[in-house]
């Protein structure tokens, strides 16, 4: 027997009790509590000038070695429209894919999954990049950050 909640919610949380009638044994139950977390988003600003090298950590609380084995998504948004810039999948974790035709030549990953973009330039201004990295199924952490672009 299984529960199965679709669209879940914070709402959703609580003791959750299936019981069910057996011959000659009578009824048996059990329970399980469900907590349901919100997911955090962490949002950053990052400052750089004109046709310098912009860097981007992923999650900045959590080590390379701990993203290592999870998939990981660059995307880049304006707009309400995302592009994804760089996947890395865990298999083979030196080798990422690049598929962007906004960014090209100017994205590649750096050490600890940081996202590298030079020369950055005035297009960048107000762009969000944003890193995901799957740690469960149906699980994502996330980071996202704006970026500002000064002229000298």
């Amino acid at each position: 027997w299984a529960l199965h909640l679709k669209n879940v919610t914070i709402s959703l949380s609580g003791q959750y009790e299936c019981s069910f009638a057996t011959y000659p044994y009578g009824t048996k139950a059990a329970k399980i509590r469900l907590i349901v977390e919100a997911e955090e988003e962490q949002h950053y600003v990052k400052e750089v000038w004109l046709n310098q090298t912009l860097e981007i950590p992923c999650l900045e609380d959590t080590t390379s070695e701990n993203l290592s084995s999870y998939p990981l998504k660059w995307l880049v948004g304006e707009n309400g429209r995302k592009e994804e810039l760089v996947t890395k999948e865990p298999s083979c974790p030196a080798v990422y894919r690049n598929s962007s035709a906004l960014y090209g030549q100017r994205v590649r990953l750096g050490l600890n999954n940081t996202l590298k973009i030079f020369p950055t330039k005035i297009t960048d201004d107000g762009r969000v990049f944003s890193c995901h990295v799957v740690y469960q199924p149906e699980r994502v952490r996330k980071s996202s950050t704006t970026v500002r672009v000064f002229g000298k």
